[in-house]
């Protein structure tokens, strides 16, 4: 009994910070979406990946920090609390979101595996300026330009795009991807889905992975359009082409990949061409000094958290704390 209490105990809290973290991060994101207009969009997608990823990250390190030290410390092994049916019930949900979050996952990387070694098949290399990673041209209905895989990426460019393309527009579209390169989108997207999955009951998740997916499709763009106004209207000029390609009714098929133009709709693209137009008729990109502010957020979240994880693990106050708190929980949930 000692055992399956305490992973119960341990699935429970997970679950149950998670749900509450991420309706504090999605109201959170509705207070500062306005005020981030101003930022630039790779601001924004930095700052809506940390969102996105801190409850589940928040709710493992509880869980080790707190929750795990302070029961097999305090708790007696021959104790007499049972599980009871509400706390399996919160166990059971939240053993079915990880085990989902780990299926996906792999599902997700065997389909992209398959169909990257299908379009490899088929696919003949070739060399492009602008971009360091292996290039193929495919055969391909789709008007395929897309940064594939998140270890060991590679760009996939279907012949109908070289051929309607210009070379200015290539390398405009090159750009864009070399953006989704540099700030490793895919292992982003990989992650964000995983987190999407851990947590089944609360749908906010969802909204915020459209939200950063179009984000980062703008922070590609802007990365292109830093090198000159041309490659921002060569841009603007490829993505219209390349949208007019697509066939009717027909969406990318690779999860998870960086598309130039993929399953967004035609607003999406619209709204991309003319920021794209914007920025090269006035030359300003609102690019703000906190452009990498995401990034040092990051860093210093997890400094802080390993701090106070030594902190705690040297402290057997707030262990004890901890402790009262779980046999509260254990009494209410009987």
């Amino acid at each position: 009994m000692y055992e399956l209490l305490g992973i119960c105990l341990l699935l429970a809290a997970l679950l149950t910070i998670n749900t509450g973290a991420s309706l504090a991060v999605a109201a959170g994101w509705r207070l500062l979406q306005r005020r981030l207009r101003t930022c630039s969009a790779g601001t924004r997608a930095e700052i809506l990946f940390f969102m996105r990823v801190s409850p589940p990250a928040l709710a493992i390190f509880c869980v080790i920090a707190f929750l795990a030290p302070s029961f097999l410390t305090y708790e007696p092994y021959s104790t007499t609390e049972v599980v009871s049916k509400k706390l399996a019930a919160l166990a059971i949900v939240s053993a079915t979101g990880i085990a989902f979050a780990f299926w996906r996952g792999i599902r997700s990387w065997m389909a992209t595996r398959t169909l990257r070694r299908k379009w490899l098949a088929a696919a003949d290399q070739i060399s492009l300026s602008g971009i360091s990673i292996p290039t193929f041209r495919i055969p391909h209905s789709f008007p395929v330009i897309a940064v594939v895989g998140t270890i060991s990426p590679r760009l996939f460019i279907a012949e109908r795009v070289l051929h309607t393309l210009s070379e200015s527009e290539l390398a405009a579209a090159i750009a864009h991807e070399s953006g989704h390169l540099a700030a490793r989108d895919n292992l982003k997207r990989s992650l964000l889905r995983a987190c999407r999955d851990a947590l089944m009951i609360v749908p906010c998740g969802r909204s915020l992975d459209r939200a950063w997916a179009e984000t980062a499709e703008c922070a590609a763009d802007e990365h292109a359009a830093e090198k000159s106004t041309a490659t921002a209207l060569n841009l603007a000029s490829a993505l219209v082409k390349i949208a007019k390609m697509i066939p009717a009714g027909t969406h990318a098929a690779v999860p998870l990949a960086a598309f130039l133009v993929g399953n967004e709709e035609i607003r999406g693209v619209r709204a991309r061409v003319g920021r794209l137009l914007e920025i090269a008729s006035t030359g300003h990109q609102r690019r703000m000094p906190n452009s990498r502010v995401a990034g040092i957020l990051t860093a210093t979240s997890l400094s802080l958290f390993v701090i106070l994880g030594v902190m705690v693990a040297g402290n057997a106050q707030i262990l004890v704390t901890v402790h009262s708190l779980i046999e509260h929980a254990v009494r209410v949930l009987s």
